[in-house]
């Protein structure tokens, strides 16, 4: 590691305003993956902390201690015990806050015993004098033997200064008073560990014991100490109790609560939110109101998307000679990525709102909340954080689930978590719901749009909560577990926090999405444009069929195009397979958008723009025009009635179309077997609702 670059681990308990400082320091200088061979997303900045010294930052998972209890967990101490591995810090970064620092020097304490210099942020230093608390500072580093900032993420307080003690992280000293807490548990106990390995230090030797995949070294000979399992828990218990011991004496010395001096908002809202009947109603306004938003907000921009891509598409036909790349790139390349384009408005909306959720601290509450909910379906409260993010996505909805220490809970979230309606339906469910749900006031407030929306939300939700209860009598798992939350205080939500979240995710959803559809719209592109017969060929015989009927030039081009589209490659799959989806009252078109939604949902739309595309002719306006105007040749009525429309509705509701859900579920499982009868279990759900509603409605 060159020396004007050091790794710096952030690491904090859950809500400490650990990310809040994360995108203070890194800013847009971020970027996130997965630690290798794990499924647990690695947030990773840069940032300058001098304008000599450069530091890189990982953001580690959020826990209570060193000891994990969960898969989250268990990074924290996988990277903090792998010097050889390549985010192995320099210092670490300890993030606590200042109302909980009792509980918050706990876990700094076994990161310091760790051997590693370690800087302490004490955050929300701005809200001290509300809450009545004073700090003497000078004392605290004399007692803790490192450097301790006060400082506030939120309002950049203190900030400067952290940058200015890890830049400078050479001159502390590495700080371990295990031995001590060590003695007082049993001496001769932990003497005899110690000669395990003298190289070691004896608090990573008490950890290869206590977590056994965490060897110091595979060559340690540690089986003597392993076999007394009631020894091991009293003496983790014991060590908890003489940490704690030594935290209080430390914070008499140095910490000062006067809740005279308190001003508290919290306990009265907290009444409010939290209440077991109004808060339900609370809840369920406030998601109204969001699905109403994201209507209200995002129509004028979708339209304005939507129609400039049809106009581009239209002026580079005009523009570019005719042939293959021209209409690769008009009737392919462009409606594809107009496919994604158009839905980042009502994306970006939703994501702006959970994330000022979130950043209020009202989301607790409702996890809270819905405790006493979710037991009842054989899941906890902590399966409520899974299922409300998995109205952003499902894959890391269900990677949310390690939360959950309970194996049958987490198993039965995690097989009901892609019920929730995601991002990947959201433009599926808008484009027909624009098309089928008129654009009108109901009791001159709400939009019926906007209603729509949040039935089809609450549906998907209450399929979820109908199938966990099915699971939990039907899986014989025995497992029992607590429900504990924190419940962090109540403040207005950091703007840069919530739109570097919007954008994160928004970006997230726009190129994961964006590569795939695009990769199939081209695929759909040529499959549309070829077949075993030539295209020269079927365009000669159906000019000399139709000679005799008088047909106007676009009319007989119209015609032409729609029997080359059929006599394709893809039409030829889409009358193979239109005796199947008939009964949903769905052509052999929205067969093609089935299938090829299989890869991911949000497919559906950028399938239909490009076969349209293909089949139609010029100035026949944008995706929503072209569809509202499909004629049902059975009928003679519109393709997209009302029957039609809310099948395909119902339809997304319950279908599981996501491989990239299924391989996650596969590897979370550990198994074949769940992400197979999810498959099968929500297909069938699916194709019989789809087709009772559509024959009801028809």
């Amino acid at each position: 590691m060159a020396k004007d670059s050091i790794q710096i681990a952030l690491i904090g308990n859950p809500n400490t305003g650990k990310t809040s400082l994360f995108n203070r320091l890194t800013g847009l200088n971020q970027k996130v993956g997965n630690y290798p061979g794990i499924t647990v997303d690695k947030k990773q900045g840069s940032c300058n902390l001098t304008s000599e010294v450069k530091a890189v930052i990982t953001d580690l998972p959020g826990t209570y201690s060193i000891n994990p209890t969960s898969l989250d967990e268990s990074i924290v101490l996988k990277v903090l015990n792998n010097s050889e591995g390549k985010n192995f810090p320099d210092v670490i970064l300890v993030v606590a806050d200042v109302e909980n620092l009792k509980r918050n020097l706990l876990l700094f304490t076994q990161i310091q015993d760790l051997g590693i210099p370690t800087v302490l942020a004490i955050n929300m230093v701005d809200e001290m004098e509300k809450k009545g608390i004073s700090i003497d500072v000078d004392q605290l580093e004399k007692e803790l033997g490192t450097k301790v900032v006060l400082i506030s993420a939120k309002k950049n307080i203190g900030i400067s200064n952290l940058k200015t003690e890890l830049a400078n992280y050479s001159s502390l000293s590495p700080v371990s008073n295990f031995s001590t807490v060590a003695n007082k548990i049993d001496s001769e106990y932990f003497s005899e560990l110690q000669k395990v390995n003298s190289n070691s230090s004896l608090y990573q030797l008490w950890l290869s014991v206590t977590q056994k995949s965490f060897l110091v070294n595979s060559k340690d000979d540690l089986s003597s100490f392993l076999d007394d399992i009631p020894k091991l828990k009293k003496y983790q218990q014991k060590e908890t109790i003489y940490r704690y011991q030594r935290i209080n004496e430390i914070l008499k010395r140095s910490y000062v609560l006067d809740r005279t001096k308190a001003k508290d908002l919290r306990s009265r809202l907290d009444r409010v939110f939290t209440h077991k009947f109004f808060g339900y109603f609370i809840f369920l306004g406030i998601l109204a109101l969001v699905f109403q938003s994201i209507f209200e907000w995002s129509s004028i921009p979708m339209d304005f998307i939507d129609g400039s891509f049809g106009s581009l598409s239209e002026i580079l036909k005009e523009k570019l000679p005719e042939g293959m790349f021209t209409d690769l790139l008009t009737d392919g390349v462009i409606p594809g990525i107009g496919g994604v384009v158009i839905f980042i408005p009502q994306i970006a909306i939703l994501f702006f709102l959970i994330a000022i959720m979130e950043e209020s601290g009202y989301m607790s509450r409702v996890v809270f909340l819905m405790d006493k909910i979710m037991r009842r379906f054989g899941m906890s409260g902590k399966s409520i954080i899974p299922l409300i993010s998995g109205t952003a996505c499902a894959i890391p909805a269900v990677m949310a689930t390690r939360t959950i220490t309970s194996w049958k809970e987490r198993l039965i979230t995690i097989l009901v978590t892609p019920f929730t309606t995601c991002a990947a339906r959201l433009p599926v469910y808008a484009i027909l719901i624009a098309i089928i749900i008129p654009n009108q006031k109901v009791l001159g407030i709400f939009n019926l749009q906007g209603l729509t929306l949040l039935g089809l939300y609450a549906l998907g939700f209450t399929a979820a909560l109908t199938a966990a209860f099915v699971l939990h009598k039907v899986l014989k798992i025995k497992s029992r577990s607590l429900f504990v939350i924190e419940m962090p205080d109540y403040k207005f939500p950091s703007m840069k926090n919530v739109l570097l979240s919007v954008v994160e995710k928004t970006k997230s959803f726009v190129f994961d999405a964006g590569k795939i559809i695009l990769s199939i719209s081209i695929i759909l592109w040529f499959l549309a444009t070829h077949g075993p017969s030539s295209y020269y060929e079927v365009e000669e015989k159906v000019k000399t069929e139709l000679a005799s009927q008088n047909l106007s030039e676009q009319e007989l081009e119209q015609r032409i195009a729609s029997v080359k589209m059929e006599k394709s490659f893809i039409g030829i799959a889409g009358k193979t397979i239109e005796p199947v989806v008939k009964p949903m009252g769905y052509d052999w078109k929205l067969g093609i958008g089935l299938i090829a939604s299989f890869a991911a949902r949000e497919v559906f739309v950028g399938t239909l723009a490009t076969i349209y595309s293909i089949e139609g002719v010029e100035d026949e306006g944008t995706i929503k025009e072209r569809m509202e105007a499909e004629i049902n040749p059975e009928t003679g009525g519109k393709r997209f009635d009302f029957a039609t429309g809310m099948s395909l509705l119902i339809f997304y509701v319950f279908a599981m179309q996501c491989m990239a859900t299924l391989a996650i579920v596969k590897r979370e499982t550990k198994s074949w077997k769940w992400p197979i009868v999810q498959l099968v279990a929500m297909g069938v759900i699916a194709y019989s609702s789809a087709t009772l509603v559509y024959q009801f409605l028809s």
